[in-house]
């Protein structure tokens, strides 16, 4: 494949884009057309033309202080700035007259005047803007002579020009006006000597990201950039490290350390994070095959050019000394590792797996797919069971999250998938917020709502927590609705129920697009008094004038988005509610065009995909069951191979055949079960009575504790493919640097497929996309030299939609006409009682991510290193525990010990808290109560008691016993 060549169009335009009416000026004798409000650098730009700027960048307004993007315009006074002027029809613009050049050149020299001259020295040699605009307007010399400055320590030049204040005695003689490199932020420093106040850092930090850490502090001369109080440096400020201030810098101010350190990178190449579901794109940029640094792309069309401390900073865990790069086998999981060939790790496997199948049966082995993986590996991950192994036993973490999202939208809108692009919530005038937590979780999309709301939108958040949108310094939800860990479904009945009785429901949409004879059903239904915000307010723990108000808002608002989370699907009802999101979305009208839409916030970089690609047991790719005859026929054609029409295991039932001594044998492909699956103690029973455990990762995960085969796995720097993110956009991931293991995950699965008995024969993850596209309806017309020219495409991309789906369900929906399901409220069989009176939910913070083994292994562990269990105060004064203490957390399922927090973010009678670290095991405390349609684990809903602790539980101790045990590794044979 051709490399990705960046767009011509990659430069710095100076100001943003605008709509309107087209407007003709003349720009240096030549004609441009650009949008009416367009700036007069931007038409400039339009054209080739750079017109020098400091203050200005096209992701952030104009705001003209650096006076040295000045032109001359025919018939008006004075040389008014160029990023501040909009264009006029006719306008005549000179950009080079000589008093334009002259006065650039004075503003440059007052510049350079308190600047240290040591480019050749400094870290941005050859990557700064203001030595490239020096050069651009021709400054050669500057005339003023040392004195009061920024950047001398000694403050000798103070001294030379007779300065009062450098006359004064100063104990040491130093120069008071120099502050000292802040350097406590572990992935970039600041540099005050440098710094120019052109604001751009500021205005990033507000305008891009929405945090308001940093202001400008002093006036005139003793100006400099903020990162809070006095006497605050950036670990101690707002600062959420998104890099964005780094990436507005047009000096060494603030710099990536790892350019410090590297160099200035030479080369980039366009890919894809790794981490959440927005899917942002990336310059990973390097010096040879060693990453730099990674800066957010300005087209990516799900970021927009901004990012996160993950995925701007957190890629370290690539080059971290646990990382395992030869494969290892032992007999026994007691046993230590043996570090071997490929040839014989794979031989080992293959004939351990066919001897389980020989001796117990086709079906009693299995595989797991990852969403963290690609597409196309994913895709051979289940073909790999269903074309090699024979049988159906396939699942993904996906439905571990977000499978009772398939099963409810594709129930009542047709499809598995949210409705919507990112870039429509730019026109949303209403949010519902459910179960989801986009700051933490979502955080570059959550800067995008941050802006809307800053505009005037409303939001409602539906949440047990107070996150940090229902009321922080910049932004406040209009109503929070904290309702109790497990009535998700009562609280939207009863928000359907306010707009059906109040006759707030859009009667001419629903006649028109969904099923009028059902919705009749479905309105008697939630009619009834039962499902009243007063008569559920004892369950749901909402006060009913809030909810009644908030439904009156969605419904009369305008409109009307939902988004949502795990905290929606990781329930025993989490279809129902899932379904009864559909249901508000059709009662509003809120369906089929720009800023509304039900949109799943998918937690993994994956998760979409993942479920594109079949990963589920009773699903070929496409979503389309496994008895169908017509689907299974367009497979076996190409494949070869009959496929079994009855669906396999999904991972509980792998567990618990594997317990009964029926299911033998697993792949496991970027998944850690043991940590991120619920009731810990049986996955673990489930783990060590199979015979064969695969485990194909990156590290020595706490799965890889029971297994018998260790196949090192390659991050994504190191493989071609795709993601597909939370809003169905198929992103490319390309390989930025070779695998430092040797193979690519697609290659290590087509290796074990054919040392166990396949005929796989690809040699490109082009080809498998081409195989996807040849049996996947919705992916028809997908293949690389698409998306090398659009950047990314929207499925479904096919003959119907060539240019992809920004937006579903626009003229109809995909089912024909929606349906509304009644849903009834049913109580999980997880209860609170005298011995376990609180409800624990679980959830993730900004710094680490999922389990944690990316994150934990780079700098984020600085802002999290181990889990923490929010407690409200007055359950906390109720139980003699402290903020900071150790505290037993108990279920029905076990026990663990974490420290205590002490927060009233949490309501009284919850208790919160994260699973990124596995010497806390959050999962040993949930239980094996699932979604009833999906089997999706109910993680958010476990009744615990707290109790002080001194240390480390008996569970604990074992487990880390053991997990030493399984961990020693002998070195290779000679």
């Amino acid at each position: 494949m051709k490399d990705f060549i960046i767009p011509t169009k990659d430069m710095d335009m100076g100001t943003p884009a605008r709509q309107g009416a087209p407007v003709t000026l003349k720009v240096d004798g030549f004609d441009v057309t650009v949008p009416e409000g367009t700036s007069v650098m931007r038409a400039a730009a339009e054209l080739g033309m750079q017109i020098p700027k400091l203050c200005a960048s096209d992701n952030l307004e104009a705001f003209g202080s650096c006076r040295l993007c000045v032109v001359e315009i025919e018939g008006r006074r004075g040389t008014p700035a160029s990023c501040t002027t909009p264009v006029a029809d006719g306008m005549v613009v000179h950009t080079q007259s000589e008093k334009v050049k002259r006065i650039r050149k004075g503003v440059m020299e007052l510049y350079i005047s308190d600047h240290p001259l040591d480019c050749l020295t400094c870290s941005a040699n050859g990557d700064c803007e203001l030595q490239d605009m020096a050069g651009a307007v021709g400054l050669r010399d500057q005339r003023y002579e040392a004195g009061r400055n920024h950047y001398d320590t000694s403050g000798a030049g103070m001294l030379a020009a007779g300065d009062i204040r450098a006359r004064a005695p100063q104990g040491d003689m130093g120069n008071p006006d120099y502050i000292p490199v802040d350097d406590s932020n572990p992935y970039f420093t600041y540099d005050p000597a440098k710094c120019i106040v052109c604001n751009r850092c500021v205005r990033a930090c507000e305008e891009v990201q929405g945090t308001f850490a940093l202001t400008i502090e002093g006036r005139g001369f003793d100006s400099r950039v903020s990162a809070g109080a006095a006497g605050d440096d950036f670990m101690a400020s707002d600062c959420v490290s998104c890099g964005a201030c780094v990436q507005a810098c047009p000096t060494a101010t603030l710099q990536e350390k790892s350019v410090i350190e590297m160099g200035t990178p030479e080369r980039s190449v366009i890919t894809t994070c790794a981490y959440c579901g927005v899917g942002c794109s990336f310059k990973a940029e390097l010096n040879g095959d060693q990453l730099v640094r990674m800066v957010p792309y300005k087209h990516g069309k799900a970021n927009r050019g901004h990012s996160c401390v993950k995925g701007r900073f957190a890629y370290g865990y690539a080059n971290h000394k646990d990382r395992i790069l030869s494969p290892m086998i032992r007999e026994r999981i007691d046993a230590p590792w043996q570090e071997v060939s490929w040839d014989e790790a794979l031989s080992f496997a293959a004939q351990r797996m066919r001897g389980l199948q020989e001796t117990y049966g086709r079906k009693s082995i299995g595989v797991i797919t990852s969403s963290r993986c690609t597409n196309e590996e994913t895709y051979l991950v289940q073909k790999l069971a269903r074309n090699v192994f024979g049988n159906n036993n396939t699942d993904t973490c996906a439905r571990v999250c977000h499978s009772p999202t398939g099963y409810g939208l594709g129930q009542t809108f047709g499809t598995s998938a949210g409705t919507q692009d990112f870039d429509s919530v730019e026109e949303t005038d209403v949010i519902i917020l459910i179960g989801a937590n986009p700051t933490d979780a979502h955080p570059v999309f959550a800067s995008r709502m941050k802006k809307r709301l800053r505009a005037g939108a409303k939001m409602i958040v539906v949440d047990p927590r107070r996150i940090d949108l229902v009321r922080s310094a910049h932004v406040e939800a209009s109503h929070h609705l904290p309702l109790r860990p497990g009535t998700n479904v009562a609280v939207v009945t009863a928000l359907a129920h306010v707009i059906v009785t109040e006759g707030l429901m859009d009667q001419d949409f629903i006649r028109e697009r969904c099923d009028w004879d059902e919705f009749q059903h479905y309105a008697e239904f939630v009619s009834e008094a039962r499902h009243s915000p007063e008569a559920t307010a004892m369950l749901t723990g909402v006060d009913p004038a809030e909810l009644r108000a908030a439904a009156r808002l969605f419904a009369t608002g305008g409109n009307g988005a939902i988004y949502y989370g795990l905290g929606v699907t990781e329930h025993s009802q989490g279809s129902t509610t899932v379904m009864g999101i559909a249901n508000l979305a059709m009662l509003t009208g809120n369906i089929g065009r720009r800023g509304v839409g039900v949109n799943p916030l998918r937690g993994q970089n994956n998760v979409q995909g993942s479920c594109d690609m079949g990963s589920f047991p009773h699903e070929l790719p496409g979503y389309r069951h496994v008895k169908g005859e017509a689907t299974r026929e367009v497979f076996e054609k190409i494949w070869g191979t009959r496929i079994d029409p009855e669906p396999g295991l999904r991972i509980p039932n792998m567990l618990d055949a594997a317990v009964d001594g029926t299911f033998k044998g697993l792949y496991c492909q970027g998944e850690d079960i043991l940590q991120s699956d619920p009731d810990t103690k049986h996955v673990a029973a489930g783990l060590a009575a199979m015979e064969c455990v695969i485990v194909h990762d990156l590290f020595l995960n706490e799965t890889a504790n029971y297994a018998h085969v260790f196949l090192p796995g390659s991050t994504f720097l190191e493989k071609d493919g795709t993601f597909t993110n939370a809003e169905r956009r198929i992103n490319r991931v390309r390989r930025v640097m070779a695998p430092l293991n040797g193979y690519a995950d697609w290659e290590v699965t087509q290796l074990l497929a054919n040392a166990m008995g396949g005929d796989w024969h690809y040699t490109h993850p082009a080809q498998i996309m081409d195989e996807i596209a040849s049996t996947t309806p919705s992916f028809a017309g997908v293949d690389y030299a698409l998306l090398e020219e659009k950047g990314s495409v929207q499925w479904p991309c096919n003959e119907e939609h060539p240019g992809g789906t920004p937006l579903m369900h626009v003229d109809g929906f995909v089912r024909g006409k929606g349906r509304f399901i009644v849903t009834e409220y049913v109580a999980t069989d997880e209860k609170t009682g005298p011995r376990f009176p609180l409800l624990l939910t679980t959830g993730r913070i900004l710094s680490q991510y999922n389990v944690g083994a990316q994150t934990r292994r780079t700098e984020n562990s600085v802002w999290h290193d181990q889990d923490m269990l929010e407690i409200h105060p007055h359950d906390a004064e109720v139980r003699g525990v402290n903020d900071g203490d150790w505290v037993k957390l108990a279920s029905r399922a076990g026990e663990t010990t974490l420290r205590a927090r002490i927060t009233d973010r949490v309501s009284t009678g919850v208790v919160y808290t994260t699973f990124h670290h596995p010497d806390t095991q959050a999962n040993v405390i949930t239980t094996d109560f699932s979604d009833w349609a999906t089997n999706c684990p109910e993680y958010k809903v476990t009744a615990v008691q707290i109790s002080p602790s001194n240390g480390p539980t008996e569970w604990q101790e074992d487990y880390a016993e053991q997990a030493a045990q399984a961990r020693r590794i002998l070195p290779a044979a000679e």
